[in-house]
């Protein structure tokens, strides 16, 4: 299979348009003066050293070195081997939401504390892993990136409160985007994202965010934290729950079906946070079955045989061979 690393350059192609505009023009050109000098005899003998043929050989010889310049620099290729790629390690970012709604005590002592008790031993069963941390409530933000410090992660996870984004909501497609570009792209471990939260804003590109990160070979994680039934939510500092605009008191539930709807369009797994201990050994368990896989997988193909050399070369050929055709038609003995 042929294909090219920078189709861009393919829009040069369309210096064909002009060029052949000009050859096309020339040749009108050249028509109307003869039919100018009007007198055929005239005409033969001043046009007699030159070839009509020669000079649209040489139009169609520059025209051909055009295009194998073009093609030259769009890099055209064609498909070698396939590489085999051997995966090691697995490199883990956990999406916390650290929105207000998180501060409900259907779980206790807080949804936001009891999933901050579970990323902290999760944590500490993958001491091989590279682990990165994403907040998001309204906005997402990475504090940490991926790194094998496992103090350094303690430390941002005990800084993980609705004060870390001060935009309220829960954008959970956004959580899904950044962490998944917190990967190296050339990176050859295995690539797990973990998302802790209520789910309580219905976010319309959730669904499709858990999709992108199938087709990018990212397993999704889902861990779903708080109540169908819901509570109240505690504004930080006090002991007054959260009212709306009328003046009722607000009730965060966990939006549950989203959340499993995420996992399975992924084909990743979903959990409801409630005993943390065995969460946590469910999600230890997942994300130990990936070595159980085979150790070599076939990737696309990244071995190719790169054409623009011949490419070049051949339009330097036929550049020279232009050059050196003379228009001048052989005398006749």
């Amino acid at each position: 299979m042929f294909s090219f690393a920078h189709t861009e350059y393919l829009l040069f192609l369309l210096l064909l348009v002009p060029v052949g505009l000009l050859f096309f023009f020339n040749l009108r050109w050249k028509k109307k003066m003869r039919q100018r000098l009007g007198d055929p005899a005239l005409v033969q003998a001043l046009t007699a050293g030159h070839s009509a043929r020669r000079f649209s050989f040489r139009f169609w010889l520059f025209a051909a070195a055009l295009v194998c310049t073009v093609l030259g620099a769009a890099n055209l290729r064609r498909s070698g081997e396939v590489e085999t790629t051997s995966r090691k390690g697995r490199d883990v970012v956990i999406a916390l939401d650290v929105s207000k709604s998180m501060l409900a005590g259907d779980v206790l002592p807080s949804r936001l504390e009891k999933s901050k008790q579970f990323t902290g031993k999760l944590i500490s069963r993958l001491p091989d892993e590279r682990i990165g941390l994403v907040w998001f409530a309204g906005k997402a933000y990475l504090p940490m990136p991926l790194t094998a410090d496992e103090g350094a992660a303690r430390l941002f996870l005990q800084a993980a409160t609705p004060d870390a984004v001060p935009t309220q909501g829960t954008v959970l497609a956004e959580a899904l985007r950044l962490s998944a570009r917190s990967f190296p792209e050339d990176s050859k471990r295995y690539k797990i994202v973990l998302l802790i939260t209520d789910g309580e804003d219905h976010d319309e590109q959730a669904e499709e965010a858990a999709r992108e990160l199938k087709e990018q070979g990212i397993l999704l994680l889902v861990i779903g934290i708080g109540s169908a039934r819901g509570a109240p939510i505690t504004e930080p500092g006090s002991t007054d729950f959260k009212k709306d605009l009328e003046g009722q008191t607000v009730i965060s539930k966990l939006n549950e079906p989203l959340l499993k709807k995420m996992a399975a369009v992924n084909g990743g797994m979903y959990g409801n946070l409630q005993d943390t201990d065995g969460m946590v050994k469910d999600v230890i368990t997942v994300i130990q079955q990936l070595d159980k896989k085979a150790a070599v997988e076939a990737g696309l193909p990244t071995r190719y045989i790169h054409l623009f050399p011949w490419l070049l070369a051949a339009a330097l050929l036929l550049l020279l061979a232009e050059l050196f055709i003379s228009e001048r038609q052989k005398k006749m003995k």
